[in-house]
């Protein structure tokens, strides 16, 4: 079928949307407009127009905006095809001449919609009949209240061969065979499939029944028998709930996702309206679609039992392809041998709630089952784990997904596997006067290693070191007001680079004080103004240290932490160095134990410093190898 934009023009000039709308939310007339609170966002306020005229809505709060067709497939939860044939049918138009094959599909359906519904009917009068006692006993216990059960149309398919066949005679065999109701083995007459069962019908997003779900009545298995697929029921693309819970998951802002239909209807009853299930097996890309069509990051509710778990990796990896930016899935995890059910009838539903306000976001729950995958003892597993993070980073189709997910797995595995870095502390200086363990006075005091050893500084900072800070600077200038004051107070040997320092320092100090952003192309072109571009590009282009701050491509926070601490290392290294040189001195001067321990800890901070420089340049090398085995 071909729908002309002709078409769809004139369907949407015979839908008054202010009707259309008024018959799921209140309206109240605003000048030639209606106005209401916001179906797809909570609010006391409301902010959400209709114009009949202009035929639109939108919503000032949240921006949710559309026509009458739009509004069915948001709000309503259809396809486009099924809203446009409902407009039709209510504005009186005819839809173009399917193609025989298609209009002969068409029939089919009708005549398993009709089935299914008197299928439906029919197990809901046993229900309610003398033969459902044991079936409505069962809803008691479970606190499955009698108005939620006429909500969801349950009912009770008796334990006969025959009981649904007789009562859909009319419809003949074949149909219901078709329509999942009947099963046929070979040459023997077909006969009732579900049996001594709870039935549970599954809906799709109009609200038709097309297909069941049956849970045994006492012993037996298997415990859940669904329908088979037929020409209305894909269960890889179906989800249980859905017509109920499309239009409570915009107007809630979320959508959670549980395993089974009891905890479904269970927390529907409890107040949870958007909610929706699987229907009995494991979340697949096409119902993983359909959730991101009601939120872009759906609530994964599953049970803490180890098959609950399972389930969850493998509904995780399963949307590491289709992740785009902004949509993503999050998990609760219940408590040991509970699901949603047990939950809300033995606390309540705010203890329901209060795991939804904390959930734990895909990243997380990948890293950690990763982690816990095998040993991590020896540095073969620790390669494996490496490995096996990048693999997963590339299943991403998004590049920038992808790349963000690389650098997310990298900064995690260093902090895990790295030694932490310990800022530098200066050691109170010594007082003058002050004696020993034994009793000896000092000759020769040491000054404090603050602005006293400023003077050093000009002899003992790391030249290297320097030139590769200078780099970093350069390549990210918004870093260069974070550290005005300790930048400013450096005195460098090396007089070139020394006034390049300062260059650097009195840009960005007269664009903060304009309020202007200052980027790397803007602070080059000034640098080259004052004579200072052959070194510049130089400093860019030599072969530093190999720090992220100085790499072109580097991941932008990662090169401001690193940023910071070489910056750090280049400010302390003179100091420490200055204060040892006192104390040795004074050694040489006038043993003490006191002056011995002092040289002994300054020279321990020269080593952690060195080591600190180290862990440095690694963690990049370590970092860039990381990424090109992702890639």
């Amino acid at each position: 079928m071909t729908l002309s934009p002709q078409f769809l023009d004139e369907l949407r000039a015979r839908t008054l949307l202010s009707t259309l709308i008024g018959r799921s939310t209140k309206l109240q007339k605003a000048g030639r407009e209606w106005r209401a609170c916001c179906p797809f966002h909570n609010e006391k306020t409301p902010s959400f127009y209709v114009n009949d005229d202009k035929g639109f809505y939108h919503c000032f709060g949240c921006s949710a905006h559309g026509d009458a067709i739009r509004w069915m497939t948001d709000q309503g939860g259809l396809p486009f095809m099924d809203a446009v044939k409902e407009l039709a049918q209510a504005a009186g138009m005819e839809l173009p001449a399917m193609d025989p094959r298609a209009a002969e599909k068409a029939e089919a359906a009708k005549g398993l919609h009709e089935a299914s519904a008197d299928a439906a009917q029919w197990f809901t009068d046993q229900l309610n009949g003398l033969s459902g006692a044991t079936a409505r006993d069962v809803l008691t216990k479970r606190g499955i209240k009698p108005e939620t059960a006429r909500a969801f149309g349950l009912g009770f398919a008796p334990d006969s061969r025959s009981g649904l066949k007789t009562a859909l005679k009319d419809y003949g065999d074949p149909l219901l065979v078709e329509a999942g109701l009947l099963i046929k083995v070979e040459e023997k007459a077909p006969y009732d499939r579900f049996r001594g069962r709870l039935m549970i019908p599954i809906r799709d997003p109009r609200g038709r029944t097309i297909a069941f779900g049956g849970r045994i009545i006492g012993e037996g298995e298997p415990k859940y028998l669904n329908s088979p697929e037929t020409p209305l029921f894909d269960k890889g693309r179906t989800l249980y709930n859905l017509d109920k819970a499309a239009p409570a998951a915009r107007k809630a802002g979320r959508l959670i996702v549980v395993e089974g239909y009891m905890d479904v209807i269970a927390l529907t009853q409890a107040g949870f309206g958007e909610v929706v299930a699987p229907n009995g097996t494991a979340v697949t890309e096409a119902q993983l679609e359909r959730m991101w069509r009601l939120s872009d990051v759906p609530i994964l509710c599953l049970d803490g039992d180890s098959a609950g778990q399972k389930a969850a990796i493998r509904a995780a990896h399963r949307a590491m392809p289709l992740l785009v930016p902004g949509r993503s899935l999050d998990f609760v995890t219940l408590p040991q041998g509970q699901d949603p059910d047990d939950l809300v009838r033995l606390k309540g539903p705010a203890a329901f709630e209060a795991l939804l306000a904390s959930p734990e976001p895909l990243v997380d729950r990948l890293w950690a089952s990763e982690l816990a995958a095998e040993p991590l003892d020896t540095p073969e597993q620790k390669a494996g784990l490496k490995l096996r993070l990048a693999d997963l980073a590339k299943t991403i189709a998004d590049q920038n997904v992808a790349y963000e997910y690389q650098a997310e797995f990298r900064r995690r595995f260093d902090e895990t596997f790295r030694p932490q870095r310990k800022a530098f502390e200066p050691r109170a200086p010594f007082v003058p006067g002050k004696r020993g363990k034994f009793g000896q006075p000092y000759k020769s005091p040491i000054a404090p290693p603050g602005d006293g050893a400023r003077g050093v500084r000009a002899g003992g900072i790391d030249r290297i070191l320097a030139k590769a800070v200078l780099a970093g600077l350069i390549r990210h200038p918004a870093e260069i007001a974070r550290h005005m004051e300790v930048l400013g107070s450096l005195k460098l040997a090396d007089k070139t680079l020394g006034k390049l320092f300062e260059a650097v320092v009195d840009v960005a100090a007269e664009d903060a004080n304009e309020n202007m952003a200052l980027d790397s192309q803007r602070l080059l072109t000034i640098l080259a103004s004052s004579g200072f571009d052959i070194i510049a590009h130089e400093l860019l282009r030599a072969d530093q240290l190999s720090c992220s701050f100085t790499q072109r491509d580097a991941e932008p926070i990662r090169a401001r932490e690193d940023l910071d601490e070489a910056i750090a290392i280049l400010v302390a290294r003179p100091e420490v160095d200055a204060a040892l040189a006192a104390a040795t001195a004074m050694m040489q001067a006038n043993y003490s134990d006191e002056a011995f321990e002092r040289q002994v800890s300054l020279v321990k901070e020269q080593q952690a410093l060195d080591a600190r420089l180290a862990n440095l340049v690694q963690a990049n090398e370590d970092a860039r190898a990381f990424s090109t085995e992702g890639n």
